[in-house]
Parts: structure tokens; sequence; C-alpha cells
């Protein structure tokens, strides 16, 4: 649980350069509220990839403070900390030695769960995602790229963390595929209301999965808004982003909560 019910997840004033760089991102604010999936759009370099790292103390702000369950990052133990966050890449980042189920039940098994309730889980999992119970056995060399996707999904999720962190997860799939998974996801979290940060560049995405946009430009949030509010905004940033989206996206077509 939060500790702060406005927020699970906060930028407070937040920079982040590198040595002789003129920084990644720039005074960003922002809050992500527990139970939404907040997209943070973007084209390469905007600083979507960092801020999400930013959550998981993978690296450390500048200046100003990342909040996360209403404590600074510098204030957590990094490894409770990661332990109450789901991480999911685009190259999945599965062990390539170990089994789907040694790689889904990895931090179950870290946090000394019992092995009845580690079973249990598994299973559980392996049809929350999608996964054929028979796969278990599997190594992900064996598997189709959808499938790893299912398992680092699962894997994300394995210890119930209250945060997921997703950096575009579907990018590397096939457009069939992803859709599907886009589909797929969006019910999952309708289930779960985890809270989700999504990393994309990808318009049609961001409008599906989202329950609000985070527009980044130069290290820092432009604009933020409901899928809805982003569809029809005048703005002429967001209308360059629109205009590249060649699917035909109804107003039924996205999550976002007007």
């Amino acid at each position: 649980m939060t500790n702060n019910s406005e927020s699970a997840i906060e930028f407070r004033n937040v920079a982040y350069c590198l040595p002789g760089s003129s920084g990644i991102l720039h005074d960003l604010n922002l809050t992500i509220r527990p139970g939404e999936t907040l997209v943070l759009l973007g084209r390469s370099g905007s600083g979507k990839t960092t801020s999400l790292k930013l959550i998981n103390n993978l690296i450390s702000p500048t200046d100003g403070e990342v909040m996360v369950e209403g404590r600074s990052t510098r204030r957590w133990d990094v490894i409770r900390l990661r332990r109450r966050i789901g991480y999911v890449i685009q190259d999945i980042g599965l062990f390539p030695h170990f089994t789907v189920e040694r790689n889904i039940t990895l931090i179950p098994k870290l946090e000394n769960w019992p092995r009845d309730r580690i079973r249990a889980r598994l299973q559980e999992l392996l049809a929350l995602v999608g996964l054929d119970p028979q796969l278990a056995g599997r190594y992900p060399r064996e598997l189709s790229g959808g499938q790893r996707q299912r398992v680092g999904v699962a894997r994300a999720l394995a210890a119930d963390p209250p945060i997921l962190l997703m950096d575009e997860p579907f990018g590397a799939l096939d457009p069939i595929t992803r859709a599907d998974l886009q589909t797929e996801f969006a019910a999952l979290q309708k289930r779960l209301r985890k809270t989700v940060v999504f990393v994309t560049h990808d318009v049609r995405e961001a409008l599906v999965l989202s329950d609000r946009i985070a527009l980044m430009e130069s290290g820092q949030v432009l604009t933020l808004s409901t899928p809805q509010e982003f569809l029809h905004s005048t703005d002429p940033l967001i209308s360059a982003y629109i205009k590249s989206v060649n699917t035909d996206l109804g107003d039924g077509s996205t999550r976002g909560q007007p």
C-alpha cells in the first residue's frame, strides 16, 4: 500500500545528467496515481527510459527526489525497493539457462516462499498470461517471441508487486503478436489494477493502454492528458504525433477515462 493515497510514484524537480552532458532530464515533476497506467510517450532520447530507471533506483537523480510509496528512492533499501517493482523490458531479459518455471519463480524463491505456494503461484501466473502449463519445463530459446514476452510479464508479476515498469515490452514483436499482447495486457491490468509506468514511442500503443499519457520531449513532460484529451488536442506537437498514426482509432479504441 502507498503512504500517500494520491501518489504511488512522484518526481519532484528531478534532473539527471551525465558528466560533461547538458542533461537528460530537466526539472521533471510528475505524479503517478495508484492503480493507473501512465504511458511515457516520446521520441528516442526524450528521457523516457531514464525516467523509468530512476523509479527502481537503477540510477539516482542528479537533483530532486523520486518518491515511491511516499519514500525517496535514496532512503529505500534498494533490494526491497526492486522487489516491490516488476520490470519488463523489450528484450525480455530471461535467464537463458533457466527453464520457464525457474525464470518465473526466481523472486518468490529468493523471498523464501513455501514450496507449495510457489507451485500454486506458477500455475496461477501461467494461466494469467495465457501460457500452456506444459511450457514450464522449456527454455527461452524453445519459445516464440510472444511466449517469451508472456514469461517476462509473468516473472514481473510473480511476487505480486504493486508497481510495474514496462520499457517498450512489445516493441520487438511482429505487428499481429504485438496487437494481441496489447489487448491481453489491457485486460490483465483491468483485473489487477497495478500501478504501471509504460514507455513507448508508439502512439497507438499509448492510446490503447494508458489511463494518462505523459508526452516527453528533451527531458521534460510537455503535456499530460487522458487518451481522449490527447486525441482531440490542438497542441501542434500532439497533432504531429496523431498524424503519425496510420490506423483508424475511433473513440472506443482507448482505455482512458474522461
